[in-house]
């Protein structure tokens, strides 16, 4: 029997840890798309980036992995030369994955309210409530953090059990609010412009957004935990997108 598509993308990352190129099995060698900017196309190159991260001594955990049609995605840490926080999204034909996405920042944190960028639940729950859990960040991204309908957010955050993730922000909707009204204490502005794709599975949905974090274009991974359709929990990382100049391949971020 076939393994399950995310317990084969946790093996292929656990093998960033060996530089093992078999871990890379999974992907599709003639059809992969890589859309990390500084990873060479094909599987070729993602062997040759394992071999080069292998040599940092990496340590991979894969937090929590989810799978949405023929997509998965995943919540990992890496402490390689650095530690980092990363999501990783991978689309599927049959067996092999042929299409890979990411976004990874410098760990951070403890937030001010004590949580890490990791902690929390991890396991997919009310599976019958995806599609409607999907439309309801899908509407959050667009009302609140691109069109800034701020008068809005009593609608989607329960704010007695909000938990933020952010290793910038506390709990609660009063600090989320702070955030979205007023530039961060170091005047740097966030600006989301597009969303481009919602991934989800049960009560978790991973919002692919581009935009600006002070000016620079930057990619946003918002993933959120639903419950009886409020927001209740919340996870991200932003990550930088390099100059055209320096990309490795030219299949864009998104």
């Amino acid at each position: 029997m076939t393994a399950k598509r995310t317990d084969r993308i946790r093996a292929l990352l656990k093998g960033i840890e060996t530089g093992d190129p078999a871990a890379a099995a999974v992907v599709s060698p003639d059809r992969y798309i890589q859309h990390n900017p500084q990873t060479h196309e094909g599987g070729e190159g993602l062997a040759a980036l394992f071999n080069r991260l292998s040599k940092t001594n990496p340590r991979v955990n894969i937090v929590r992995a989810f799978e949405d049609g023929d997509t998965v995605f995943a919540h990992t840490e890496y402490d390689f030369a650095s530690r980092r926080i990363g999501f990783e999204v991978f689309r599927f034909e049959g067996d092999l994955a042929v299409e890979h996405w990411d976004n990874i920042q410098p760990r951070q944190g403890p937030n001010p309210s004590g949580h890490t960028m990791v902690d929390g639940p991890t396991e997919a729950t009310d599976l019958a409530r995806t599609e409607p859990n999907r439309n309801l960040v899908r509407s959050f991204v667009d009302d609140i953090l691109i069109n800034s309908r701020l008068e809005k957010l009593d609608h989607y955050i329960d704010d007695d059990r909000y938990t933020q993730h952010n290793p910038r922000l506390a709990d609660g909707l009063p600090a989320l609010r702070a955030a979205l009204e007023t530039p961060s204490d170091t005047g740097i502005t966030i600006q989301y412009d597009r969303i481009h794709r919602v991934l989800a599975e049960g009560n978790f949905v991973l919002a692919v957004s581009e935009g600006s974090l002070g000016g620079v274009h930057s990619a946003f991974y918002d993933l959120f935990r639903v419950a009886e359709g409020k927001l209740v929990e919340h996870w991200d990382t932003i990550e930088a997108i390099p100059p055209r100049s320096e990309w490795k391949n030219e299949n864009g971020k998104f």
